[in-house]
């Protein structure tokens, strides 16, 4: 190469020292020698001709490397005899789409560089100078394997000089001589699995979803009855209970003084109790008022004529009627009386008899006391 610029060298010695800058960052160095067609602008007295060349890339990141290349050429002149010497030194940045694990590295690049013109001392316009030049293009990358690759690059030129557009096509290939030595980072810890309520639990071993927030928790997902009893610890008034004992909804243990079935008919879709009944509900009143501690449940009940959902309400109904006669005409305290409609869940007798849906539209009173 002739009369090179001082200021060419400068920029391929820069391209070449620059791995040196970002030693901890290296991913891949390439060595891309290349053939092409160099096309010159009209301005200039030259033909078209070949040009060969290399290139020191380094790929310091996946998608972005910096490039210091070397070409030459010697066209012919176009309108008159003889022909040019043509060397170049230029700096290129190239922007890749993908990763360098993928099979195709389409990239776009773009650059400055010196180009030395010798016409062998015979000055024609256009042939014989130095000049600066930038060029933009692009081209793609063919990784074949992990050390050996095929590029193709397309490149359009412009003298800032003299103000001139030059065209190349080439082709080469690349060598991988040096790759990033540093440990790879740590895996990701792996996602936590979704836990909805927040309990620790995953989801897919929660056999309690939607557990009252904070609230300790078994293997399972399910709140803690330490005791057994079907109250959790979280609302167990009364912890330690012996198993199978029979307890309220506080976790206290509750003991059925009697039962007092009341067969109270109802006209039909009527909760009205009729006064024909006040002796059965005055018992049950005389038996709590005996004992202070004593609550009762007053549960309705239905035949199975009519939806199941309208029995269920009509059950409530009549229980409340109930209740309300205890707390209205014989002074039991509402709290000690608890209402409850079982629709037709509950049947004592058939229902595909007259006589047993009878039966099984009734009213009972069930006394507990709490220990």
């Amino acid at each position: 190469m002739k009369n090179i610029h001082p200021f060419g060298v400068a920029l391929l010695a820069a391209a070449i020292s620059a791995p040196a800058m970002a030693e901890e960052e290296i991913q891949t160095i390439y060595l891309n020698p290349f053939v092409g067609y160099q096309n010159f602008g009209d301005k200039r007295d030259l033909d078209e001709e070949m040009t060969y060349g290399f290139g020191l890339e380094y790929r310091f990141l996946p998608q972005w490397a910096v490039e210091a290349v070397y070409s030459r050429s010697e066209p012919d002149r176009k309108y008159t005899s003889g022909d040019v010497d043509f060397d170049e030194v230029r700096v290129d940045g190239l922007y890749y789409f993908g990763s360098q694990s993928d099979k195709l590295n389409p990239y776009l690049a773009a650059g400055v560089g010196y180009a030395d013109f010798d016409g062998g001392g015979v000055r024609t316009p256009g042939t014989e100078h130095d000049e600066t030049r930038v060029n933009l293009g692009g081209g793609l990358r063919y990784n074949v394997t992990d050390l050996v690759s095929l590029r193709g690059d397309v490149r359009a030129f412009h003298g800032v000089d003299e103000s001139t557009f030059d065209a190349q096509v080439s082709a080469g290939l690349s060598l991988a001589f040096s790759r990033n030595t540093s440990e790879p980072a740590p895996a990701p810890a792996p996602a936590p699995a979704p836990d909805a309520d927040g309990d620790g639990v995953p989801d897919n071993r929660d056999q309690c979803p939607n557990t009252v927030p904070g609230a300790p928790v078994d293997s399972t997902g399910c709140e803690l009855d330490s005791d057994g009893d079907g109250v959790v610890d979280r609302l167990d008034e009364c912890p330690g209970t012996a198993r199978g004992t029979e307890v309220d909804e506080t976790g206290c243990e509750v003991v059925t003084i009697d039962t007092i079935t009341l067969y109270i008919t109802f006209p039909f879709d009527s909760a009205e109790v009729a006064s024909e009944y006040d002796d059965d509900i005055r018992e049950v009143a005389d038996a709590m008022k005996a004992d202070q501690e004593v609550s009762v449940e007053v549960a309705g009940h239905t035949d199975s004529v009519g939806a199941a959902e309208y029995n269920k309400d009509l059950s409530q109904r009549r229980a409340e009627a109930v209740a309300d006669r205890l707390v209205e005409m014989y002074g039991i305290d509402r709290n000690r009386v608890t209402p409850v409609g079982y629709g037709e869940a509950e049947p004592v007798a058939t229902n595909e008899t007259a006589g047993g849906r009878a039966r099984n539209r009734r009213v009972e009173a069930r006394l507990q006391v709490r220990r």
